[in-house]
């Protein structure tokens, strides 16, 4: 097993033309797939299936986001973006 994911967890897409971002996991599909969305390249309803082996677990879970998408309850795009806001600035700051 490459990684373990889980809904709620902040990945990190190291491949692709989203390479270097931040991304929030909404589902795990498979033992290969997850879905990833961020709010603002990819919108939450409309996530993108990407590899697991294409992704680095930042070891961060926002439970909060969680709890909403495995209830089925509606995440607004701005949460998403607001809770990788940290994440995606720092990544900013490193590649200045």
């Amino acid at each position: 097993m490459v990684n373990e994911f889980k809904v709620g967890d902040v990945v990190l897409s190291r491949m692709g033309r989203d390479q270097g971002r931040y991304f929030l996991v909404t589902s795990v599909v498979n033992d290969d797939y997850v879905t990833i969305a961020d709010g603002e390249l990819r919108k939450v309803g409309k996530p993108k299936l990407k590899k697991k082996k294409h992704l680095k677990p930042e070891g961060t879970n926002l439970e909060v986001l969680a709890e909403k998408l495995l209830a089925g309850k509606q995440v607004f795009d701005a949460e998403a973006r607001s809770a990788l806001r940290k994440f995606n600035e720092q990544t900013e700051v490193k590649s200045v």
